[in-house]
């Protein structure tokens, strides 16, 4: 009897002691699979959408949205300038150009139609609005853009007291800076961007020479067709101002300075 009650005692120690043993050889792919079914719900609760990207209309007379990527298709509408517009594909290589202007055929999204627009005139940076002063502009700029530089120098004398305002955008390219120019330092209309091959040093002549106006005129200084300088001269009885366009290593640099007789 003994014996009978020694072996069921000895069988009964050998399952438990059995079930612990598997139990424990289970645990850890149990435990490592808790973990990992965590953090895939934690990855995916923190993961963010990528970074939409928006652009500004910077064509004074509106910039046409098309259907297909090309300027010979249906136009769907005219963006006017200043116009914020979501890009959803863009084009990296210069595959096509609008007058000295060379870009290609963003896919964007405007007023909840889908389609393409030219991107040599869509900008990072907001375009001027009318009236507004460079030290306003560059305040406004420096909230999306810390790195925009705006400063401030007056001298001469007092009979001919100068002042010259610059203005640094980081990683702007040549027809944005002119774009930007034209409309915060009020270059007359009539000039455009000017192309990047031609004379080393080239004049173009305001054609609708205002009244009492000497000079107005658009300097441009090429090097192996590169431009490597803009200049708007204007002169009048009294008063002379100067905007220059220039590049400096990734920056654009523009600058305004008058004068005063």
């Amino acid at each position: 009897m003994k014996t009978v009650k020694f072996l069921s005692l000895a069988l009964i120690s050998s399952i438990v002691l059995f079930s612990c043993k598997d139990s424990e050889t289970k645990s850890p792919e149990t435990t490592v699979s808790s973990e990992t079914k965590l953090a895939m719900a934690n990855t995916s609760l923190t993961e963010t959408k990528p970074t939409e990207t928006y652009l500004y209309v910077t064509a004074s007379t509106g910039l046409s949205l098309r259907e297909y990527a090309n300027l010979q298709s249906e136009k769907l509408a005219v963006m006017p300038y200043g116009t914020r517009v979501k890009v959803i594909t863009s084009e990296k290589n210069n595959t096509m150009k609008v007058g000295e202007i060379k870009g290609g055929m963003n896919e964007i999204e405007y007023n909840q139609k889908k389609g393409f627009a030219f991107n040599g005139f869509l900008s990072k940076y907001f375009p001027p609005e009318n009236g507004i002063s460079t030290k306003r502009y560059a305040e406004e700029l420096k909230e999306n853009f810390p790195k925009v530089i705006y400063t401030e120098t007056v001298g001469g004398t007092a009979s001919k007291p100068t002042n010259t305002e610059t203005l640094i955008l980081p990683e702007a390219v040549w027809n944005e800076a002119f774009n930007i120019a034209q409309q915060l330092y009020k270059l007359p209309k009539e000039f455009v961007f000017p192309s990047s091959k031609g004379k080393e040093f080239q004049i173009v002549k305001e054609k609708r020479l205002q009244k009492n106006s000497w000079i107005s005129e658009l300097q441009i200084s090429r090097k192996e067709n590169v431009i490597t300088k803009i200049e708007y001269v204007y002169k009048n009885k009294g008063f002379s101002k100067t905007v220059t366009i220039a590049r400096e290593n990734t920056k654009m640099k523009l600058s305004k300075t008058e004068i005063v007789d």
